[in-house]
């Protein structure tokens, strides 16, 4: 028997300031854990719009990706806590979400499943859900499984299902 040259499987979470963006996160990281993956976290950024000024967009881009890092620096702890692993940040410019994904899935092989939380609140699953239920799942060229898990969830709740 040879050994696998295989790269632990990623769970891909979107860091999109929701609120369900937690439940999003720890059922990643728990499910990371029991199967031995690592979690990456995108971040989806609009491109500054200044056409005339390259070197001002530019310099806005800049800005733009140091504070989104910034603000996901702070789980890295919580993500090697829960996930023994080191957590990858990806920060791409996109005009949507789904583009985003698309770009990102293609550039790594080693996603393998994408978790999303469902909005609460009776206010609809939200826009990427709602988008995936209606277009489909195929990134990047490749279908990729999606786990949806209810932005409501407890930590007690995360843990008995993952």
């Amino acid at each position: 028997m040879t050994a696998s040259t295989t790269s632990p499987r990623k769970f891909l979470v979107i860091a999109d300031g929701s609120g369900e963006f937690a439940a999003a996160l720890r059922f990643a990281c728990r499910r990371a854990r029991s199967t031995g993956g690592t979690v990456a976290v995108l971040r989806v950024l609009a491109p500054a719009v200044f056409e005339h000024w390259s070197g001002v967009r530019g310099e806005i881009e800049r800005q733009a990706r140091e504070e989104a890092l910034a603000e996901l620096e702070p789980l890295a702890p919580l993500i090697r806590r829960e996930t023994g692993q080191e957590p990858e940040f990806l920060l791409l410019l996109a005009d949507d979400t789904r583009d985003a994904l698309r770009r990102a899935i293609s550039a790594d092989r080693d996603i393998k499943i994408l978790v999303l939380a469902a909005a609460t609140g009776g206010r609809g699953p939200g826009p990427l859900v709602a988008s995936i239920a209606r277009e489909g799942v195929r990134w990047g060229g490749r279908n990729l499984p999606v786990t949806v898990v209810p932005g409501d969830l407890s930590d007690a709740e995360i843990d008995d299902l993952a």
